[in-house]
């Protein structure tokens, strides 16, 4: 028996979460420092799955399958494509940056009762590690319900971050902070619930369909993949299409695409800068990379039927999504409306069913994570030194502290996607490949490119620039902690910028599996067409 590594992959954090939950009040450090090694050993493994993945081999990797209620076909059941391997180290990497600078976010929760049960430090990074490991195994698993389980479990450790540990920056006094927050966490879960329950009866229609047709029900991807290619498993068009309605609506409220994106500025908003990252590098990932994994290769002639609605929809979000960024007075949330604009690209490449869109859009997705992740933090070092969020609060930041201007610049530029840093190369490829197909399409696209340039140039102009305001004279420059969180981001957003060759000659053949299954091709160039 093989070792089971993704296994191992996610214990490792659900592990940590249970060592730091148990650490005694007292020893808030030692608490942290225990979370720490956690999620780094997470990043060692996750880098062992990365290096141990041939993208030559064969579509799903490092697998493990085990019979668990054979009744009803559910099966533990582990694989991990190029894109899934992708994800998985994004999640592992992001983890110990977002752990570092949220260091001291729970310690203002600490009261003086040494003996009380509820420790704040402990439950901060007990919850961040627990949606780790229910993100690595939504990420790893190719049983469809058991992919569901974690899809729907992580919901409730995001619930306490947001709920339980939001942002205290607010204007209206900690008494509205906590109204905001609890409303911010509730809508977050209603919504995803709903999404969830909805995604639940495609679940079982899916699984009603392969009992009655096979006679024995399964969830297995890899089952229902070979039954179909096999001619064994049939699913009627109408019955495809309803069934994929019901997935694809549980990963659009996850992704967020419009209109179903409203509870993301609410969750961002009120979260603490890393909990907002955990929110939008990491969590709402799962949902599009669940549109690759599982509406298109599950649903193939489904997915083809709703694209030209899809895609409209991405258009919407990153016009939509850009142009409420230009107009907030909140960082955070611009932080937010920007993360809805970049979701609707990688949406749109991934229903443009080109490999250069899809390929752009999986790029896209470790990009994004990366930049927001680099901009939220250093956002939420400015805020904190401050104790506002509001814009107008700032100016003169880089007279008094220059580093933390120029790595909060660096961040928005890769925000707008600037040449040389990771996210022009993904957003490139998204548009390239939707160009090549749907030009109409394409062209407005790029609209987007020009909005961001416009939030995130004015976001630079009126916190940074100018004469320092009241408040700011004294504003301490990044520390050694923070700079240890944001220069490795820094130095990401680089060198993907420059040389992104080793995350594309992972993802592409699973890009390329994934074409084939909803039997689709490169469009011919209108010149080679016409010969």
């Amino acid at each position: 028996m093989s070792f089971p590594l993704l296994t191992v992959t996610a214990v490792v954090p659900a592990a940590g979460a249970v060592v730091t939950a148990a650490v005694p009040a007292a020893r808030k450090a030692a608490a942290k420092y225990t979370a720490l090694l956690f999620a780094v050993a997470t990043l060692v493994l996750a880098a062992v799955v990365l290096v141990r993945f041939d993208p030559d081999g064969a579509r799903y990797q490092l697998t493990e399958s085990h019979a668990w209620v054979k009744d009803f076909g559910l099966r533990y059941e582990l694989g991990v494509d190029g894109i899934a391997a992708v994800m998985v180290a994004l999640t592992a990497l992001l983890i110990p940056f977002v752990m570092l600078a949220g260091w001291h976010d729970a310690d203002p929760l600490e009261d003086v009762n040494p003996n009380r049960r509820w420790r704040p430090t402990q439950g901060f990074f007990a919850l961040i590690l627990l949606v780790e490991a229910m993100v690595v195994l939504s990420f790893e698993a190719t049983d469809v319900f058991l992919f569901y389980i974690f899809f729907e479990a992580m919901l409730i450790p995001m619930y306490f971050l947001i709920g339980g540990f939001g942002d205290r920056a607010h204007a209206g006094g900690e008494e509205e902070a906590g109204r905001q927050r609890s409303y911010a966490a509730v809508k977050f879960l209603l919504y995803n619930l709903a999404g969830g329950l909805i995604m639940l009866a495609a679940v079982i229609g899916l699984y009603t369909v392969t009992a009655h047709q096979l006679g024995t029900g399964t969830f297995s991807l890899q089952e229902i993949l070979s039954a179909r290619a096999s001619g064994k498993l049939h699913i009627e068009t109408s019955t495809e299409r309803w069934l994929f309605l019901g997935f694809f609506f549980a990963f659009a409220v996850k992704a967020p695409l419009w209109p179903l994106h409203t509870w993301l500025p609410n969750a961002m908003g009120e979260s603490t800068a890393p909990v907002a990252v955990l929110i939008t590098a990491v969590v709402d990932k799962v949902g599009t990379f669940a549109m690759l994994r599982f509406c298109l290769q599950l649903f193939p002639e489904a997915s083809k039927w709703a694209t030209p609605v899809i895609l409209v929809l991405a258009l919407i979000s990153i016009v939509y999504g850009a142009l409420l960024a230009i107009g907030q007075r909140d960082i955070k949330r611009l932080i937010a409306y920007a993360s809805v604009s970049h979701f609707g690209f990688i949406i749109l490449g991934i229903f443009a069913m080109t490999s250069q869109g899809q390929s752009g859009a999986t790029l896209y997705m470790v990009n994004h994570g990366i930049s927001t992740a680099a901009l939220m933090l250093v956002a939420g070092f400015l805020i904190t030194r401050r104790g506002s969020r509001l814009i107008a609060d700032f100016g003169g930041v880089q007279k008094v502290a220059p580093v933390l201007a120029g790595t909060f610049l660096i961040g928005g530029l890769a925000t707008l996607s600037l040449p040389g840093l990771a996210p022009f190369v993904s957003e490139f490829l998204v548009l390239v490949g939707t160009f090549s197909r749907y030009p109409a399409l394409g062209i407005v696209a790029t609209l987007g490119i020009v909005l961001a340039a416009v939030y995130v140039l004015v976001l630079y102009q009126r916190t940074m620039t100018g004469p320092v305001k009241a408040g700011i004279e004294g504003m301490s420059d990044l520390k050694v902690r923070e700079l240890v969180v944001v220069t490795p981001l820094i130095a990401l957003l680089i060198f993907l910028g420059v040389y992104p060759k080793p995350v594309t000659d992972i993802v592409n053949p699973s890009v390329h599996h994934t074409l084939s299954d909803v039997h689709k091709t490169d469009p011919k160039p209108a010149l080679e067409a016409k010969k």
